[in-house]
C-alpha cells in the first residue's frame, strides 16, 4: 500500500494523485502536519458526506455560545458530536446522559486534537422505550420541584364568558371543541395559532400560554377566564412537544385555570400533570367547560320555583301567627271606650270651668264699668241713642214691606223683577202679586200661558233698627 505525499505548495486537491503516484521512501517529499491533515479531513467528508447514527449521549452539556457537544457511546465505541446553535435551538427535548438518540450529519475531523467528530444536524431520541424513560425522568425531576402538586390546582370556572384556546388552526380538534360548545353553551372563543408538533412547537405551545396569561382585565383583547391546550391523537414522537419542559413551566405558572386535552384517552403528557385539569379528548375539554345551556335554564327554573314556593310559604305562615297575635289583642272599642269617657268628663270640667269664669269675669267686669260711667257720658249716650231710634222708626216707615200689611200689594215678573209699569206687566206675560201673607201667580190680559208656580215669600222681617222694646242695656 503506498503512502501519499501530496505537493507542499498545491493545496487544489492535487496532493490526492501526488499522493497516489509517489512511493514511499527516504526520499520521498515531507509532508506538514497541516498537509496531512486536511488530507485527511477530506478523505473522511468525501467518505461519510451523510450518515445517521445511533448510540447513547455521554458527557452532554451545552456551551455558553449555544452549541451542543457530547459524545455517541455504545459497548465498543465513542464518537464525540457537535450540534452547533442554530441546530441545538430547535431540538425537540432536552438531551441528557443516558438516553439513547439517533444523531443525523456528516463526519468530519478535527485538525487541532487529532480527532474526528459528528456535526450533527438533527437529534431524535430513539425509540419508544427511550422517549418513555425520557419522559420518567423529566416527570420526576419536575415533580421534585412541585409543578405537579394538588395544592397548585385551581378550580374551572362555572360559567367562563371567555375560553382562550391553544391549538391548530386548521386541524379537526377545534372544529371539535367549537362545535361541542356551540352544542352546549355559546361562549366566546379566543384561538392562538400554534404548531402542535415538529421544532418549535413547545416553544410556540409555551408563548401561546404564557400570551393569554400575559392579556390584562378589561383590554382590548378579553383575557380568557379558562385556557384550553389542545391536540389530537398521535404517536409518542408526535405528542413529544407537550412534554417539553418549557410548556410544562407555562402550564403549571399560569393564573388562568387551564385543561390538557393532547391526544385520546390513553395518552398522557406532563402538560396533563401540570395542567389544573385533565380531560381524556378535545371535545371533552370543551364538556368540562361549560354546562348544557338547557340543563341550566331548567335548573334555575327548578331554583326559582322553589324560591317563590318558599317565599309564599313563609308569607302564610306569618299571616297566620299575626292573626292568632290579633285574636289575643282587645277591640278597639274597649281600648277606646275609657278614654271616650275621660274625654266627655274633661269636656264637661272644662264647660264648667270655662262658664265660671267667664261669670266671675263678667261680674268684675260690670263693678268696673259702673265705676267707669261718668253723668256727662251717660247723658251723650243717652241722646244718641234717642237718635238712632228715631232713624230706626224712619227706616221702618220707609220700607215698602211695611206697606203690604196696610193692602198694598208688589207685583214681581217671573224673573223676580219688580214691576212698575202696565206696559212691562203686559211684557212679562206673567206676574207675581206678592202680599204680606204670600204671593198670587196672575197673567197679563192678553197671554193664555198658565202662571208658574208660586215661589215661597219670607215672611218679612222686623224693621232694621226696631227697638226691642228694653231700655239703654249695659255697655258690654
Amino acid at each position: 500500500m503506498s503512502v501519499p505525499f501530496p505537493d507542499a505548495a498545491s493545496d487544489d486537491g492535487t496532493e490526492a494523485r501526488l499522493l497516489a503516484e509517489a512511493s514511499p521512501g527516504d526520499n520521498a517529499p515531507a509532508l506538514s502536519v497541516s498537509q496531512l491533515s486536511a488530507a485527511i479531513k477530506r478523505t473522511v467528508e468525501d467518505g461519510f458526506a451523510r450518515v445517521r447514527v445511533r448510540g447513547e449521549l455521554s458527557g452532554a452539556k451545552r456551551a455558553a455560545s449555544g452549541h451542543f457537544y457530547a459524545a455517541l457511546k455504545d459497548d465498543n465505541a465513542l464518537i464525540d458530536m457537535v450540534m452547533w446553535k442554530g441546530q441545538a435551538a430547535r431540538l425537540a427535548f432536552r438531551p441528557e446522559d443516558g438516553i439513547e438518540v439517533i444523531a443525523t450529519g456528516k463526519l468530519t475531523t478535527y485538525p487541532g486534537r487529532s480527532k474526528y467528530q459528528l456535526v450533527v444536524d438533527t437529534l431524535e431520541v430513539a425509540g419508544e422505550g427511550a422517549l418513555m424513560l425520557l419522559f420518567e425522568k423529566l416527570k420526576a425531576r419536575l415533580g421534585g420541584e412541585g409543578l405537579f402538586d394538588r395544592t397548585r390546582k385551581q378550580p374551572l370556572p362555572y360559567l367562563p364568558r371567555v375560553i382562550g384556546v391553544v391549538t391548530s388552526p386548521t386541524g379537526a380538534v377545534i372544529r371539535d371543541i367549537l362545535h361541542r360548545l356551540a352544542d352546549r353553551c355559546p361562549t366566546r372563543v379566543i384561538v392562538w395559532p400554534v404548531l402542535v408538533q415538529g421544532d418549535g412547537a413547545a416553544a410556540q405551545v409555551a408563548n401561546a400560554v404564557r400570551g393569554f396569561d400575559a392579556l390584562a382585565p378589561g383590554g382590548p383583547v378579553p383575557r380568557p377566564d379558562l385556557v384550553i391546550v389542545a391536540r389530537g391523537g398521535g404517536s409518542i414522537e408526535d405528542l413529544w412537544a407537550f412534554n417539553e419542559e418549557v410548556v410544562v413551566r407555562a402550564i403549571a405558572d399560569c393564573r388562568i385555570p387551564t385543561i390538557s386535552a393532547v391526544g385520546h384517552e390513553t395518552d398522557v403528557t406532563l402538560a396533563d400533570y401540570a395542567a389544573d385539569v385533565r380531560a381524556p379528548t378535545p371535545t371533552a375539554a370543551a364538556e368540562m367547560a361549560v354546562p348544557v345551556r338547557a340543563e341550566l335554564q331548567a335548573q334555575l327554573a327548578t331554583w326559582q320555583g322553589r324560591m317563590i314556593g318558599a317565599a309564599s310559604r313563609q308569607q302564610a305562615l306569618r299571616a297566620e301567627r299575626l292573626a292568632a297575635q290579633a285574636r289575643h289583642l282587645p277591640k278597639r272599642e274597649a281600648l277606646y271606650a275609657p278614654q271616650r269617657q275621660r274625654l266627655d268628663d274633661n269636656g264637661d270640667r272644662l264647660d264648667r270651668a270655662q262658664r265660671h269664669r267667664l261669670a266671675v269675669t263678667g261680674e268684675r267686669l260690670a263693678t268696673r264699668a259702673g265705676a267707669l260711667r261718668p253723668a256727662l257720658l251717660t247723658r251723650a249716650w243717652d241722646r244718641e241713642r234717642a237718635k238712632l231710634e228715631g232713624l230706626g222708626r224712619l227706616l221702618t216707615s220707609l220700607d215698602p214691606r211695611a206697606l203690604l200689611s196696610r193692602g198694598y200689594a208688589m207685583v214681581r215678573d217671573s224673573e223676580g223683577a219688580i214691576v212698575t209699569t202696565a206696559t212691562k206687566a203686559r211684557d212679562a206675560g206673567h206676574l207675581r202679586l206678592i202680599f204680606a201673607d204670600g204671593e198670587v201667580p196672575v197673567a197679563a190680559a192678553d197671554s193664555d200661558a198658565p202662571p208658574p208656580p208660586p215661589k215661597p215669600v219670607r215672611k218679612p222681617s222686623a224693621a232694621p233698627g226696631a227697638s226691642s222694646g228694653r231700655g239703654q242695656g249695659e255697655l258690654f
